[in-house]
């Protein structure tokens, strides 16, 4: 769990960005024109004094709308900027805009990646060569994610090492709190995704040994183990502004060392459930016959011969592999 302050969530103070563009370029209209009447009165000795005066004004009005349009700011759908003001939290922005905001803010987010936007820079860190990542997008994306985490080996309940892995549907519903919270949220949720189903693996087994259909299994009960690695991974990162909306299992199989091992116990649980099967039909089979022959008269059999064809029935029945029957043409007795 997060043991820190983290700042409120508030409104970055701002105004609107095309009625600040329209202001500053007015402005930098006014100083251009100012710039020119203090360059003619220079040009002409009309006034010295106040030529370099209008110039300076005209100067370091330029400069000040310049610094000004930095404070412009472009928000898309489901994106976010988190503020802050010379180290201290300004506010955060979350409808899509065009905004003014304070020229010396700052946006905050993770460092990201090359592939992400981010720029690698190498940097000397007590005398040894580092790579930073620099630059890159300084909004954060509201949008819901894919978490496709990598497979990893794991113990089951009862010891069987096994491969899992599984996807998370994610999604940052406090910008503030993603950011400061934690150093880089998406490597957050990726280390937390691992321990959650760690976790939850080692509570279960893989399959169920005695066929005991109460009992959850990470194979048999996939949706419900689902739910509640998304309760305990949804408990986890909440106070990193994270929401998680789905985990599913998208790998499960056991380990190669025991695959094969594993392979040949379930081949043979389904080859004694169907011997089962076809025993329980061959004694209904015999049953049958017996009575009809019994009941229609077609022949009489003592407790021996009945014995007997009963032997012979079930092996024709029960037996793997074609009966080769035998003609006898002789008598029976």
């Amino acid at each position: 769990m997060i043991k820190q302050s983290i700042p409120q969530e508030t409104t970055a103070r701002h105004m609107n960005g095309f009625a600040a563009l329209l202001l500053f370029l007015l402005g930098l209209a006014g100083c251009a024109g100012l710039m020119v009447l203090a360059i003619y009165l220079l040009a002409e000795g009309i006034s010295g004094l106040f030529g370099g005066l209008f110039l300076a004004l005209s100067i370091v009005g330029m400069l000040a709308f310049i610094i000004l349009l930095c404070g412009l700011k472009v928000l898309a759908p489901n994106q976010a900027y988190v503020f802050t003001l010379f180290g201290k939290y300004f506010g955060t922005i979350k409808e899509p805009g065009f905004y003014f905001v304070n020229p010396f803010v700052s946006a905050n987010a993770p460092q990201k990646s090359a592939s992400e936007g981010g720029v690698a820079v190498q940097a000397s860190v007590n005398g040894q060569q580092t790579t930073v990542q620099v630059g890159g997008d300084k909004r954060i994306s509201l949008k819901t994610r894919t978490l496709d985490n990598h497979t990893q080996k794991v113990n089951d309940a009862m010891g069987n090492p096994i491969i899992i892995g599984s996807v998370v549907i994610w999604r940052v519903a406090d910008p503030t709190a993603a950011v400061f919270a934690v150093e880089n949220f998406e490597e957050y949720l990726s280390i937390q995704c691992d321990s959650t189903i760690r976790n939850i693996a080692r509570l279960y087994p893989y399959d169920s040994m005695e066929n005991d259909a109460e009992e959850k299994t990470l194979r048999g009960s996939a949706s419900e183990v689902s739910e509640i690695m998304q309760t305990e991974l949804a408990e986890r990162v909440k106070d990193a502004g994270i929401v998680i909306e789905d985990v599913r299992i998208t790998t499960l199989a056991y380990s190669d060392e025991i695959a094969a091992a594993m392979l040949q116990r379930q081949q043979a649980t389904a080859i004694i459930a169907a011997r089962q099967k076809i025993v329980e039909g061959a004694v209904g089979m015999v049953k049958m016959a017996i009575d009809q022959l019994g009941e229609e008269e077609v022949v009489v059999l003592d407790e021996e011969r009945k014995a007997a064809m009963v032997s012979n029935l079930l092996v024709v029945l029960c037996g793997s592999k074609d009966a080769q029957p035998i003609v006898n043409s002789g008598s029976i007795y």
